[in-house]
């Protein structure tokens, strides 16, 4: 019987903590079992599948944060502000939080339909961005690989301490948004 309070929810809480404390390598049914108070083979209880279910559920628990922050940064803006407000959450909870987001599945299994289904929903964020744009249909999904590309990228390089001379990162940051927001505005094929 499940251990009166533990929920799969709980458990992928105590792995989060276990992977912003010691990095995504750490995370191990023993060492989120220390976290939980609880005996490991008991998580085999809450977290179908083990470790790689584990796993599956904290990809789909930082997935859908990531993707609350892009849509609540948007939200009733359009245009360039949008896509600044945009890369600006995504950079922020990448740096925020560098190994939730080593852990943010970058190709989700195409059988995965709860995965699919959070991750769909983070890049149907930007879609919608490029709507103002008036971006669609395939190029829509050039444009967005783009997006994607260019904040993966930066906040993947932050993370990894690439950037060591004395120059102040958000002024990068910002010219790299400028970069974005012209190029959306000349995007080939715009409606």
């Amino acid at each position: 019987m499940p251990r009166a309070g533990l929920t799969p929810d709980l458990v992928v809480d105590h792995a989060l903590a276990l992977i912003d404390a010691e990095g995504p390598e750490a995370l191990t049914l023993a060492g989120v079992a220390l976290r939980a108070k609880v005996a490991a083979p008991s998580l085999y209880k809450h977290v179908p599948g083990g470790l790689g279910g584990l796993r599956r559920l904290v990809g789909i628990r930082v997935t859908a944060d990531l993707g609350a922050r892009l849509e609540q940064a948007i939200t009733g803006l359009t245009g360039d502000a949008a896509i600044a407000a945009l890369l600006r959450a995504y950079h922020g909870y990448a740096i925020d939080h560098p190994n939730r987001y080593a852990a943010l599945p970058q190709s989700p299994s195409v059988t995965d339909e709860q995965l699919i289904g959070v991750s769909s929903a983070m890049i149907g964020t930007i879609f919608r961005v490029l709507q103002g744009y008036g971006i669609a249909d395939a190029e829509a999904v050039h444009a967005a690989r783009a997006v994607r590309a260019l904040a993966h990228g930066f906040a993947s390089l932050v993370i990894g301490g690439a950037f060591q001379l004395s120059e102040d990162l958000r002024v990068t940051q910002d010219r790299l948004i400028a970069i974005m927001t012209s190029g959306l505005r000349d995007w080939p094929g715009r409606l």
